[in-house]
């Protein structure tokens, strides 16, 4: 599975591995991804998401209905 995030779209950035003799090679920069499990009260069931830390910190603030219809409204299966 691809390490992206749910709820803000967040994908692995690419760049630039740099050595001490300053040799270039490429590299990928991934987010962090944790799988975290939601209690759902509308729907009565839990929910599995893949989510960023960032993304946790978010759904702390917004709680967890805003975030499912915010990745529901990217067209997201949930």
């Amino acid at each position: 599975m691809s390490a992206h995030c749910q709820l803000t779209g967040t994908k692995p950035g690419f760049g630039n591995q740099i050595s001490h003799s300053h040799r270039r090679t490429r590299r990928r920069f991934d987010p962090n991804i944790q799988s975290k499990r939601y209690w759902l009260p509308s729907e009565n069931r839990f929910v599995r998401l893949r989510l960023s830390a960032r993304a946790i910190k978010t759904i702390d603030v917004i709680g967890v209905e805003a975030a499912v219809a915010r990745i529901r409204a990217r067209g997201e299966k949930v």
